[in-house]
């Protein structure tokens, strides 16, 4: 039944999609008071020098930026080698593809940004499928549609729950892995980093599989051109600090990675999704926490 759904509103015109998912994130913008007003309070602490009437335009982007990766995924499944540049183009794989010539596995990392799902696919067809690490949706027939659109290009969806040891084994083996660590964590699962000018709680996880493995850690962002279609860019391979002391490199490759990341944010801020709670986690909770 799910194949049918996907085939049947894929035969629905790109654009009739691409309009009724605008209407529905300008609907929802209305509707729900309460995800407005984390979008607007995320956006002007983060640019406390822009006014209040950009700060709006930039929010209503950003939802309708969400619902173009929503009204494109049914087209996912049917992207290949001959179709694929109506839609993407990408730069830097040459880096991609030095750094899996070295063997030690790659570990690749973006946020929710642009359209992350079209890069990982256009990645897999031009080369070859990965891991993607995320969290298990709460809605099972959700978690079944992605994960098997994911799955018809190869790649493999792991939970991120409790799968270090397994991502290490798989960098080990050779394994890329992506990840997209924009997102706030608890106080046990991450360490606090400058983002925006705030501490952000970010996962210190993909620091550790850094200094565990020597794996090439590289930034991998995928952008929505002017013109509609798409730019994945691979960055070059960050370097890893190793001290020696292993708190102090977490905390500071962390920072590093999430430097990167708001980079590319304050560059194109209509393409990241300001409605997550990012600074959720507080540094005087874990404080307070700590002191009981």
């Amino acid at each position: 039944m799910i194949k049918i759904g996907l085939v049947l509103i894929r035969h629905i015109p790109l654009g009739l999609r691409r309009l009724f998912a605008v209407g529905l994130a300008e609907f929802g913008y209305r509707l729900s008071l309460k995800h407005r007003l984390i979008a607007l309070h995320n956006l002007s602490l983060s640019f406390p020098d822009k006014k209040l009437e950009e700060i709006v335009k930039i929010a209503k982007k950003s939802y309708r930026s969400f619902s173009f990766v929503v009204a494109e995924f049914f087209d996912i499944p049917y992207l290949n080698k001959s179709n694929l540049h109506r839609w993407i183009s990408i730069e830097g794989l040459d880096n991609y593809k030095q750094a899996c010539t070295e063997e030690k596995g790659v570990l690749l990392f973006g946020a929710h940004f642009g359209n992350w799902e079209i890069g990982n696919a256009a990645l897999a067809v031009m080369t070859q499928p990965f891991i993607f690490v995320y969290r298990i949706l709460d809605s099972p027939l959700l978690e079944k549609v992605i994960t098997g659109v994911r799955a018809t290009y190869g790649n493999i969806s792991l939970s991120k729950e409790n799968t270090m040891r397994k991502m290490i084994r798989l960098l080990k083996n050779g394994a890329t892995i992506n990840l997209l660590i924009d997102q706030n964590v608890a106080w046990y699962g991450g360490v606090f980093v400058d983002f925006f000018g705030r501490q952000a709680c970010t996962t210190s996880g993909l620091a550790l599989l850094a200094s565990h493995t020597e794996a090439s850690v590289l930034p991998a962002f995928t952008r929505r051109l002017p013109n509609g279609k798409y730019l994945l860019e691979i960055g070059k391979k960050v370097e890893i600090i190793t001290s020696g002391n292993r708190e102090a490199d977490v905390l500071t490759n962390t920072q590093n990675f999430t430097r990167i990341i708001e980079k590319q944010i304050r560059k194109y801020p209509e393409q990241w999704f300001w409605v997550h709670q990012r600074w959720k986690t507080k540094l005087c909770q874990v404080k307070q926490k700590k002191d009981k």
